[in-house]
């Protein structure tokens, strides 16, 4: 994929994968101010991008985004347990030992499916299976409002950049660009707030 391809696919590019772009960057920026209100625009954005993945053959990431659509009503249900009076999420650390867990899991993950998708038309599907692995395991600390599932996220975006972009995928290119730079933003946000929910050192395990 040349950068003359590529730009053309901004002319290309569906109605529904500019609608899914858009949803995207209004719910991650949602997400970064711990609104519960990230989740139904969530889930909106994943319904689309089933279809728009399906038609690119990026199927892990289209299963992906199914497994999401039942993530983000639980993400919903879970955030409305752990508000504060100012209708905020509770940020917490996490462990240490839990992370890196998580990150073994994702790395396994990716190679499992990527080899299956092997067995298919599927395209770079050990890339697309890192996607989708790491993917599930920002979205699951995410939903249990862990510190550093940012930093999974940023992990991720930096992977997907690439393998859209090598599919045309213009629009979802950029704004997985913007979602790189707003993980990072999140986990400075989250950090910060988690400071001040605290108010002491954060005990490191």
């Amino acid at each position: 994929m040349n950068l003359t391809d590529w730009l053309m696919g901004f002319a290309g590019a569906s109605a529904i994968e500019w609608a899914g772009t858009i949803a995207g960057f209004v719910c991650v920026a949602l997400y970064i101010q711990r609104s519960i209100w990230a989740w139904p625009v969530g889930l909106f954005q994943v319904i689309l991008y089933v279809y728009i993945f399906g038609q690119a053959k990026l199927y892990s990431d289209m299963g992906l985004n199914i497994i999401y659509i039942f993530m983000q009503a639980y993400g919903w249900w879970a955030w409305s347990k752990h508000q504060d009076q100012q209708e905020e999420v509770v940020v917490e650390w996490g462990l240490s030992w839990q992370y890196a867990l998580w990150a073994l899991i994702a790395l396994l993950g990716a190679f499992g499916m990527g080899w299956l998708l092997t067995h298919t038309d599927a395209n770079l599907p050990y890339a697309d299976s890192l996607v989708a692995s790491t993917s599930l395991v920002a979205q699951w600390l995410l939903t249990q409002r862990k510190l550093f599932s940012w930093a999974f996220w940023i992990a991720v975006d930096v992977v997907a950049i690439w393998v859209y972009y090598q599919k045309g995928l213009a629009p979802t290119t950029v704004l997985y660009t913007c979602f790189l730079v707003m993980a990072c933003i999140g986990q400075y946000t989250w950090w910060q707030r988690y400071q001040a929910q605290t108010k002491v050192e954060p005990q490191y395990a």
